[in-house]
């Protein structure tokens, strides 16, 4: 069915498909708290891909077990942070800082000095940002969105290296689990109680599951089956400006002129960034 939907399109509904996730979770923010709602989120997607996929790790080396590992620590902290930070600051605010991490990552193996034009228009973004009047007043927020990044970018290494390591998605599976395991003790007991006062709760998520990691990945797969990378890689740094529109329309976070024009920067420089890279691959 997917064949006959543009791969644009599926790789434009798998980002949009996420952000939505991110609203959605964040409107349940007072019955289960930020780290509850990233904590059932986990939960629920972990365990709903180790169902599915059933990863055979009886014969993994340990460095196959450290890589898995590795990589599900990036993918816990990102989800826990990005939703503490959506906690005090708008998502498109939060989204835009967190893509910061790949950016940063993609800037640090550029060898041309025709690229610092892009990390200079990057730079531009995080001054708005932290001059704006969200970094003013939600300092927290912002800190945790920086945790973001950081983490982000630890989880594209990590891919990388489980993806070399470990056939198929059974490192994915793996690694979600760990993950679960890192939020557990910080949002175990807000998620539970709110679970106890609400169990339709576990049905919210559920769709947050779905949305924010279940959908996203199936499309995402689909449509790198039928575009080339540079165009998927273009695609994704409209990430942030798809939740500045997320939050909008679900949540009625509208962003400041400035905030605006940050987000701009960095999208831009994140397609400038792809594109050098990918026109640098080319040339023999």
């Amino acid at each position: 069915m997917t064949t006959r939907v543009p791969a644009p399109l599926l790789a434009l509904a798998a980002m949009v498909s996420v952000q939505l996730g991110a609203a959605i979770a964040k409107t349940r923010f007072d019955e289960v708290g930020s780290v509850g709602a990233a904590t059932l989120r986990l939960v629920i997607g972990a365990l709903v891909l180790a169902l599915v996929v059933r990863p055979r790790v009886r014969h993994w080396t340990r460095a196959q077990w450290t890589a898995a590992v590795l990589l599900g620590l990036a993918l816990g902290g990102m989800n826990v942070f990005i939703y503490v930070a959506f906690a005090t600051i708008p998502i498109g605010v939060a989204v835009t800082i967190e893509f910061l991490g790949p950016l940063v990552l993609s800037l640090a193996h550029t060898r041309r000095w025709r690229d610092v034009s892009w990390a200079v228009l990057a730079l531009a973004g995080v001054v708005l940002l932290g001059v704006g009047p969200t970094a003013v007043t939600a300092v927290a927020g912002v800190a945790a969105a920086v945790g973001a990044a950081v983490c982000w970018a630890g989880y594209i290494v990590m891919n990388q290296r489980v993806g070399a390591a470990i056939p198929g998605i059974d490192g994915l599976a793996v690694s979600m689990v760990v993950a679960m395991l890192v939020s557990l003790p910080f949002g175990l007991h807000s998620a539970a109680a709110g679970v106890v006062d609400d169990p339709t709760l576990l049905l919210v998520f559920a769709g947050v599951a779905l949305l924010s990691s279940v959908l996203p990945y199936a499309l995402e797969m689909a449509a790198l089956r039928r575009m080339v990378t540079r165009v998927f890689g273009v695609l994704q740094s409209l990430g942030p400006a798809i939740a500045a529109l997320a939050g909008l329309l679900v949540l009625r976070e509208a962003l400041s002129v400035q905030e605006v024009v940050a987000l701009a920067c960095v999208t831009a420089a994140s397609i400038g960034v792809t594109l050098s890279g990918r026109r640098r691959r080319a040339v023999p």
